[in-house]
């Protein structure tokens, strides 16, 4: 009888616990399920990871920054030889900035632009072919506490100076500050494929020296050689609270120059003062050296309304001695529209005392973008 109830029990039991297994059996695999999910997803952030370093490996160095300025200007010049026509000029530029040690700088500048023609006084950065070209290849790094040094391509030797003067000019004849060829630059002097190297220490007390050079270094010529054409220049320069003194001389292979350069900024409203004076000599074949003189001075109010004010005249360049000297003019006015967009009303003149040679008056209103 105990036999017979317990084959009775025995499918009751099984009935019971085959529900039980297969419940078991569900919870096993649904267990192992999510672990696979997760298996899944660390391959997805593996692949992530992977395509995150591809495009970093192709992107801009941490260390390297970038800024672009665009320059649009129209206007017209009564009296210029090659049109007196209403013209529209722009130009653009873009500034590579890389640092490897947080005290140097490894600096490319990129310009383009349009034919400028009868706007030529205005600085716009311009290649005058719509095509991007590389402005200059710059390297500038410490040496110790109170030396620094740069060395570029296209890149002028007077690029470590600090001349004497916060005028900032409008147009080109007169931003040099009177200074055009003893704070000799890439453009001021015609050097092919000219090379520069400049250096500046800071001496203490508000004074400060510089050194510079501009040679053929990538042209046939050379650096250092009869056939090529070198630049060497000095400067020294004091500067207090509120003025500043610059004395600078230039050897230009076939002339010499002495500049001297000094402002004056007021508490007041009262505009900045800035002067420049420039002498030098140019060597003549079969006759004696030619002295050249020029000279400059410009009033600037930083703090004008909503903009700036600079009013400024001059010798237009250095000038020959015993004839009479050609002069410029020049008034602007940049008004802030915002923090990366001004706009500039301006007028200048240039004075031509030569026979047969007519005045040039240009009216331009330019519109600058930085960001």
């Amino acid at each position: 009888m105990k036999l017979f109830k317990s084959l009775l029990v025995a499918p009751a039991t099984l009935g019971l616990l085959a529900p039980l297994s297969a419940t078991a059996n569900e919870i096993t695999i649904n267990d192992f399920a999510p672990a696979e999910e997760l298996a899944v997803t660390n391959s997805r952030v593996d692949g992530l990871e992977a395509r995150l370093n591809d495009f970093e490996a192709g992107s801009f160095s941490t260390t390297t920054t970038a800024s672009f300025s665009v320059d649009m200007a129209i206007g017209a010049v009564d009296g210029n030889t090659t049109s007196e026509a209403l013209t529209a000029v722009y130009g653009y530029q873009m500034d590579l900035s890389t640092s490897f040690t947080g005290e140097d700088t490894l600096a490319v500048a990129i310009d383009a632009g349009s034919n400028q023609s009868a706007l030529a006084q205005l600085d716009l950065n311009s290649t005058g072919n719509d095509a991007l070209t590389v402005d200059g290849v710059s390297y500038t790094f410490p040496l110790g506490d109170k030396l620094t040094v740069l060395v570029g391509d296209s890149t002028s030797g007077s690029a470590l100076y600090s001349t004497a003067c916060v005028y900032g000019g409008f147009t080109n004849t007169l931003d040099d500050c009177g200074n055009f060829s003893t704070a000799f630059t890439a453009t001021g002097h015609a050097v092919a494929g000219t090379v520069g190297f400049s250096a500046a220490y800071d001496i203490g007390n508000g004074f400060t020296g510089a050194v510079g050079y501009n040679g053929q270094g990538s042209d046939a010529a050379g650096l250092g050689t009869i056939e090529g054409t070198d630049f060497v220049g000095g400067q020294l320069t004091y500067t207090a609270d509120n003025y500043g003194v610059s004395i600078t001389y230039a050897d230009l292979d076939v002339a010499t120059g002495w500049g001297l350069n000094g402002y004056y900024t007021f508490a007041s409203n009262l505009p900045s003062v800035s002067v420049g004076y420039e002498f030098g000599e140019v060597e003549q074949v079969g006759a004696d050296d030619q002295e050249t003189t020029q000279w400059f001075v410009g009033l600037q109010w930083d703090e004008l309304g909503n903009g700036t004010l600079g009013v400024a005249l001059g010798s237009d360049g250095p000038q020959n001695e015993g004839v009479d000297e050609d002069m410029a003019y020049e008034v602007f006015y940049t008004y802030n529209v915002n923090d990366s967009m001004t706009i500039t009303p301006a007028l200048f003149i240039i004075e031509h005392n030569q026979a047969g040679a007519e005045d040039e008056t240009g009216v331009v209103v330019k519109t600058s973008f930085s960001f």
